[in-house]
């Protein structure tokens, strides 16, 4: 019959730590499904954004408006113009100059594309500097 000596260092130990190797491999998995689905889930969101409450910045003393009306002819300022004319009148509004500001008004009731048309006129003649004009401080449906 053999006799065994127990030591002290051969006795069995409980661990008491948390092995925390998969919590972190879960949490990485969910950060790489978030981060893939949450640009996916924002395009299709229907939303009613609200208007902007900023003032708006202060007009030239001439401001150069070019006018599209419901039946869509185009007027600068107050005289009215034909598609053909439109480039060579403003040249002459703006004194030549493609630094000017160019304010465009739209009738409600003319559609993107013949709004786009204008805009794409007003680029490759060189105006970069088209702001849209709106009716301030009323709301969607007020009338004027």
């Amino acid at each position: 019959m053999a006799i065994r000596i127990r030591h002290a260092a051969e006795t069995v130990k409980e661990m008491h730590e948390i092995n925390v190797t998969p919590f972190i491999d879960v949490m990485l998995v969910l950060l790489v499904i978030f981060m893939i689905t949450a640009p996916l889930t924002t395009v299709n969101v229907p939303v009613d954004l609200p208007s902007s409450t900023e003032k708006p910045a202060p007009r030239p003393d001439e401001p150069v408006f070019v006018t599209i009306r419901a039946d869509h002819t185009l007027a600068l300022g107050e005289q009215d113009v034909t598609a053909d004319g439109f480039l060579s009148a403003l040249s002459s509004a703006t004194k030549g100059s493609k630094e000017e500001r160019i304010f465009l008004r739209a009738d409600k009731a003319v559609d993107y594309g013949s709004l786009m048309g204008v805009m794409d006129k007003l680029r490759s003649a060189g105006y970069l500097k088209v702001a849209l004009v709106n009716l301030q401080g009323q709301e969607e449906g007020d009338e004027p």
